[in-house]
């Protein structure tokens, strides 16, 4: 592991935290980085439809949502949720399933001989537009707060909130036991992971669905074995905090 890897990481377990959402109050900080990023800055959502300013859907009240937090600044940087499959639902979908099922490859899935009651899907990854910023640009073309104001070398550990909030969703997928993952991602995003050593497999075509987006599969033991290992120490200590929370949830 490169040195410079080594200080990123460390330093990034120095300014943020990682909490599995469990009040009222977490879960609407969750929303709020969603309205943000997903209604006022990238417009995949009109604004009028969310009143509050909190981005919420019919799938949230079965989800566990995780947020990553500046501990300096007591600001949400970023959250994440994972959409289990609600058995209990007769016909129960997830999100992908419901809203992108023209994009996927269907022959390909039922190839997997999934167990139901192991699918999940990781979604809504935001990271709130002043962690993604230079300082002196504005969050939003609607006047928003700015970039966080701070050092470079707090500023370089900001790439690591999406990677983080992709790690706390696949504790989840651990702790839940909800080892069959599905995400509609971004083109970025894998490519970001493969990097890493985790590679989803694609099993559809692009569609817009909160911006380009194709549908993407992996087994949660594949993701942990083939980290690197400097994202697999990321990892561990995500890992960790969350599972702390997640026995305090049960």
């Amino acid at each position: 592991m490169a040195n410079n890897e080594n200080t990123l990481i460390e330093d990034f377990e120095r300014y943020f935290k990682i909490e599995l959402v469990s009040t009222k109050e977490q879960a609407q900080a969750a929303y709020g980085v969603r309205y943000r990023v997903y209604c006022e800055e990238f417009e995949y959502e009109a604004t009028d439809v969310f009143p509050d300013k909190l981005e919420k859907d019919e799938f949230d009240e079965q989800s566990l949502h995780c947020l990553i937090i500046h501990k300096e600044r007591d600001l949400v940087a970023g959250c994440v949720r994972l959409v289990p499959i609600e058995l209990s639902q007769e016909n129960g979908l997830l999100p992908f399933e419901k809203f992108c099922q023209k994009s996927l490859d269907t022959e390909l899935i039922d190839s997997f001989h999934l167990k139901r009651s192991t699918e999940c899907e990781i979604s809504r990854l935001a990271v709130d537009g002043a962690f993604r910023r230079r300082p002196g640009e504005a969050a939003t073309r609607f006047g928003g707060i700015e970039s966080i104001d701070c050092t470079k070398q707090e500023q370089r550990t900001f790439s690591l909130i999406a990677v983080s909030a992709f790690l706390a969703a696949t504790a989840l997928t651990d702790l839940t036991h909800k080892t069959n993952v599905f995400a509609m991602m971004e083109p970025f995003l894998p490519r970001l992971l493969k990097r890493s050593g985790i590679c989803f497999e694609r099993v559809g075509s692009d569609m817009d669905y909160h911006g380009i987006r194709a549908p993407y599969f992996i087994k949660t033991q594949s993701a942990v074995d083939n980290m690197r290992p400097d994202l697999k120490d990321l990892y561990d200590w995500v890992y960790e905090q969350v599972a702390s929370d997640y026995a305090s949830y049960k």
